[in-house]
């Protein structure tokens, strides 16, 4: 063995690696690698009879092309020796970097040469490798935690140290992201819209295939990474990093108000839903209750040489007589209640113009507001800068830190959208309100068999409480503030299809139940 350990390889084995998250820039390109060890081998007549070329990080085990290499050396009969750059592209762990030095020790690799590098097989020579590879792997263990001590610091500042998500770009003078013009409208859009509750993850996704958001391999985006996306808190100002919320000081894309309506949304999804078996879906379902008490269900039958989708009471407090009804018929009955709330045309226009007059005058009187809310501001800081003083000084466990932190930076966070909303837009809370309110009043005029049954049912939601189905007649009582307005174009509504119906006695019609 000794003597062998002495003769010359008779092979050489040529092992280039870089990898693509390489942390030192200075490392030649696996090209340059090629070429000055090639031209190295000449000058040593080393003759090269294999090329390993690696792209992997060397920090952890299990490189593929490595263990190839290291599994031909064990299996060979020959003298083989090894040619690469510098010890640190053979190992920067400590289980791969003892694996070369026991294979020189058992005399499974002859040698080993390196441009940047002297080395001997001889005790003392295995001495310095030992010593080389070791800091390598040091570079590394002190590299990784420079980083994370950088990321700590970037993160106090409100700097986002991760990759930018879709519809931001990084900054470099500012060394923040900040929003991509054509990209952060539509992921503003998409929040908008899936927080109506009208998307599934699969119709939002083809929404966002609309807009360029995919996946790389240019289809829909998963499950998965559509829920992602809509739970990210970056766009709404909040960096979550290592189980901890730091404020961001980038501009978010959305409100923290859209981005909690949101996660709603998302929650609400999450929880079984009424009247969907398979591939049925009945957007009625879970709306209306019998006038017997039980809620209404709904089926598929066959009528008149077609198949038809009815609604009828489950039956849950014993028998009823009351009839089924085509989901068509149900459709237009609600379409016909919705209508009695539809404000003419000659209305809506006066008063959105008189709301538009009332924006111009809270303006003035905003500024109030915004004091009150930098009051607020300041003092939800101290608190944070109290938590960490006490967290410094060991006096709170770091999960109940993490946890409280959390509150405040969301806290901090809506009151920054406050303040921004009444900067902006200048107005008072009642305001935003009465305008939805005219709009969906204008809407209710708007409402037609054409319009998707889901928002028909939405609209319902919307507007009305305590709805039930008594002989195929709609009943149910306006929320505030559209009970006002049925109340006022209560006469002629009052004549169309409700005389007869039978009302169960614990039915209310008072719209403050």
């Amino acid at each position: 063995m000794d003597k062998q350990k002495q003769l010359p390889p008779d092979q050489w084995y040529l092992y280039i690696r870089k990898s693509t998250d390489e942390e030192d820039r200075q490392v030649l390109s696996l090209e340059a690698q090629m070429t000055e060890l090639k031209e190295f081998a000449q000058r040593e007549n080393v003759e090269i009879t294999e090329t390993f070329v690696e792209k992997r990080t060397a920090k952890i085990p299990g490189r593929p092309v490595f263990n190839e290499m290291l599994s031909k050396l064990e299996n060979s009969n020959g003298r083989i020796g090894i040619l690469s750059w510098a010890p640190d592209r053979l190992s920067r762990n400590s289980v791969d970097g003892g694996k070369i030095i026991y294979l020189l020790d058992m005399g499974r690799i002859a040698s080993l040469k390196f441009p940047t590098f002297a080395f001997e097989n001889n005790p003392s020579g295995k001495f310095f490798l030992s010593i080389s590879l070791s800091n390598a792997k040091y570079y590394v263990d002190n590299l990784a935690e420079n980083v994370r001590r950088g990321n700590r610091a970037k993160l106090r500042r409100g700097e986002w140290p991760g990759q930018k998500p879709f519809g931001y770009i990084y900054d470099h003078r500012l060394r923040n992201i900040v929003p991509d013009k054509k990209k952060a409208e539509k992921i503003k859009i998409i929040f908008e819209e899936f927080a109506t509750g009208k998307y599934t993850y699969e119709t939002i996704s083809d929404r966002m295939i609309e807009f360029g958001i995919k996946s790389k391999s240019g289809k829909r985006k998963s499950n998965h990474a559509t829920n992602y996306l809509l739970t990210n808190a970056l766009y709404c100002g909040i960096m979550n990093w290592d189980g901890e919320a730091y404020e961001g000081k980038y501009q978010p894309l959305i409100s923290k108000q859209l981005f909690s309506k949101v996660q709603e949304v998302l929650q609400n999804k999450s929880r079984p839903r009424r009247g969907v078996r398979g591939n049925h879906n009945f957007p009625f379902c879970g709306l209306f209750r019998c006038s017997c008490g039980s809620m209404y269900t709904a089926q598929w039958a066959r009528g008149h040489g077609g198949l038809y989708r009815y609604y009828r009471c489950t039956r849950k407090h014993g028998k009823c007589s009351e009839p089924y009804i085509q989901e068509k018929d149900l459709q237009n009955r609600i379409i016909e209640k919705i209508k009695t709330i539809a404000l003419p045309d000659d209305w809506a226009e006066p008063m959105l113009n008189y709301l538009e007059q009332e924006k111009k005058k809270e303006a003035q009187s905003s500024n109030a507001f915004v004091q009150e809310i930098n009051k607020k501001l300041i003092s939800t800081q101290d608190k944070m800068d109290k938590l960490l003083e006490l967290y410094l000084d060991n006096m709170l466990d770091e999960e109940t830190y993490k946890i409280k932190k959390e509150s405040l930076v969301n806290q901090k966070i809506a009151l920054k959208d406050e303040k921004q909303i009444l900067g902006q837009k200048r107005m008072s809370g009642w305001i935003e309100p009465t305008i939805d309110y005219i709009k969906t009043l204008e809407k209710a005029k708007n409402i037609s068999p054409a319009v998707s049954l889901p928002e028909i049912s939405q609209f319902v939601e919307k507007i009305g409480t305590n709805r039930l189905i008594s002989n195929k007649n709609i009943i149910w009582n306006f929320l505030e503030p559209y009970d006002f307005t049925a109340s006022i174009l209560a006469r002629p509504a009052r004549l169309r299809g409700e005389r007869g119906v039978k009302i169960p006695a614990n039915f209310s019609l008072s719209p403050i139940q």
